[in-house]
């Protein structure tokens, strides 16, 4: 379990999630540019602290794993994931190195842009010494994006990190979690992205991150099988308001999505991903029944439509009541 002072007792189902986190600046007007916006809204984000605080919600265990800037906003990170009973067990402060900022531009559909503030950012100077090696050890998902393979020292210790986490037994997770404007081209952010694609044991893309690495502008199964590797257990392709296709071993097929009034996409996709790992944490044969695997995937399209529905990815991260309701409405 959780303790109230944000540690974790290691002999539980324990998600950890490895990468980046913060503040989004979302304007207080959706449909302008950045220039035309007349204020912001400060948000918390970065996607693997987005799924660490997913699972919480969701009735989890999770420990977030990453460096943040000994600043005032990285002490406001380390304490809004500590009140989301997620461990901070692995987090580290850098006291030459500012927190991430990003800028976001809501379009008017709810989707966004990003501007980034990252030169370089206290996440991007994480060093595999500074790894908490125990708190990964007794991960039985281990999660993680490739914005932390960019640059090193950061990139040596995401190795390092999903290393110890594989030989550790646990799950691996992977969301590349695509952000042009960060690499220094799409050629190297592609090489990058596959280059630990055959490690994990479950990915999730969406229909952009598909088309991307593909190459390829169809969303079809032929376009997502060419993705798939031996290791894998489980990939996901979501498809926004159109639900997700799923792929295993010996299955694949599609869930549908919920009609909802989309205001804020971000953390859509990490809501969906926090809800898949606290259900299969606890019981990895889910992947091998289309079921029940059906079920779970449509819980976690329910958590992903609902996130769309408010602003901010980590205000929108819904508990299980919530989702119950939601799914009672929806049904």
């Amino acid at each position: 379990m959780t303790t109230t002072n944000g540690t974790v007792n290691s002999n539980d189902r324990l998600v950890v999630s490895f990468g980046e986190m913060l503040i989004d600046f979302v304007p207080t007007v959706s449909g302008v540019s950045l220039a035309d916006a007349p204020g912001f809204l400060k948000a918390p984000g970065g996607a693997p602290a987005n799924v660490a605080i997913a699972v919480s919600r969701l009735g989890g265990k999770s420990a977030f794993v990453g460096k943040l800037g000994d600043d005032e906003f990285g002490h406001m990170l380390a304490g809004i994931l500590k009140d989301n009973g997620v461990s901070g067990d692995g987090i580290n402060f850098d006291k030459g190195a500012r927190t991430a900022l990003a800028f976001v531009t809501l379009k008017a559909d709810g989707d966004r842009e990003f501007m980034f503030y990252r030169n370089p950012s206290a996440d991007m100077l994480l060093t595999p010494e500074e790894l908490n090696i125990e708190l990964i050890r007794s991960a039985k998902v281990f999660h993680y994006g490739s914005i932390s393979l960019i640059v090193e020292p950061c990139r040596s210790a995401h190795l390092k990190a999903m290393e110890v986490a594989k030989d550790a037994g646990a799950l691996l997770s992977y969301d590349p979690n695509l952000r042009l404007p960060l690499w220094p081209s799409p050629e190297e952010a592609r090489e990058q992205i596959m280059s630990i694609w055959d490690k994990a044991h479950v990915i999730k893309v969406s229909d952009n991150e598909l088309e991307f690495l593909t190459g390829n502008d169809k969303i079809d199964h032929e376009s997502a099988l060419s993705l798939w590797h031996p290791n894998l257990k489980l990939l996901l392709v979501t498809l926004g308001d159109k639900g997700c296709n799923y792929y295993t071993k010996h299955f694949h097929g599609t869930v549908g999505a919920f009609a909802v009034k989309a205001v804020d996409t971000t953390g859509a996709g990490d809501s969906f991903v926090g809800a898949l790992l606290t259900k299969i944490v606890d019981d990895q044969s889910v992947l091998e029944d289309e079921g029940r695997l059906k079920e779970l995937l449509r819980y976690s399209c329910a958590c992903g439509a609902i996130t769309t529905t408010k602003k901010g990815a980590i205000p929108a991260l819904p508990t299980v009541s919530e989702v119950e309701t939601f799914l009672h409405t929806h049904q």
